[in-house]
């Protein structure tokens, strides 16, 4: 019998770098879900990506707020991603490299440096900085003294402004010279300043178990893409997903996202 089978609840994951208010947006989500799909929800948080990579492959979850890499990573195992965000219109992203305001860094000359990332399958926070270092270079391996993973976004701007390290990484417009800052730390987000804007990648997505129900997967694709277009749906978008409505993901549309990760290594 399948696991979700044995199971009256649905079980959704989303990923500790949402930050902000954690339990807040959780509990936003599961009252959302619960209503559309008509079904009680449990909306679960494991404790880093690779986690939640394996909670939804091994069927013990339902279906996942997946990052980028997370989906690249899963679709190659046989996972469905069935929609994907859709932020400032568009449905890429890019990284902004940040430090704090008064700091002096040359991206090039980045020895002795510290750093502080989101989470190794990061894309915003970790794969496209590391990308576009490398093409311009730099061997960021070798390069900065000490790397540390904070595991969301907030916590890594912290330790730059508290100078624990040196520069971060938040994810921002595909276009433009805004970042996400104001979204992350509304209180500091004039206390950094933007050093560079990488290549662009995907947004995240939604991903389903390869032992969901069929008839499951269809109310979840139906719930996500019709989401924008309900009073209670508005205010989870913006909130847990940041994005203004979902799109049906490509099949595979995730694929170039390891040359990105192969950039980084």
């Amino acid at each position: 019998m399948k696991l979700q089978e044995k199971r009256a609840a649905v079980r959704f994951a989303v990923p500790s770098s949402l930050g902000g208010d954690l339990s807040a947006r959780v509990e936003q989500l599961r009252g959302f879900l619960s209503l559309k799909l008509g079904r009680e929800t449990e909306v679960v948080v494991p404790s880093s990506y690779e986690a939640l990579a394996r909670e939804l492959l091994a069927g013990r979850v339902d279906a996942a707020w997946a990052p980028p890499f997370v989906c690249a990573r899963i679709e190659a195992m046989g996972v469905r991603v069935l929609v994907r965000g859709v932020r400032d219109g568009s449905s890429t992203y890019r990284a902004a490299l940040v430090c704090r305001k008064e700091a002096t860094i040359d991206l090039l000359a980045l020895a002795g440096a510290t750093a502080a990332w989101t989470d190794r399958d990061s894309v915003g926070g970790y794969l496209l900085p590391m990308a576009y270092l490398r093409e311009k270079g730099v061997n960021a391996s070798t390069a900065f003294l000490k790397q540390h993973f904070s595991g969301n976004y907030k916590s890594a701007l912290e330790m730059v402004l508290a100078a624990q390290a040196d520069l971060t990484s938040v994810f921002a417009p595909r276009s433009g010279e805004t970042t996400g800052l104001k979204e992350i730390w509304p209180e500091q987000a004039d206390a950094f300043r933007v050093l560079a804007f990488t290549a662009e990648a995907p947004n995240d997505g939604v991903a389903v178990s390869m032992n969901a129900p069929a008839s499951l997967v269809s109310e979840l694709e139906r719930c996500f893409l019709s989401m924008h277009e309900t009073p209670e749906g508005t205010p989870v978008l913006a909130g847990c997903f940041r994005a203004e409505r979902f799109e049906v993901a490509p099949r595979m549309g995730y694929r170039a996202l390891y040359r990105v990760a192969l950039a980084s290594l």
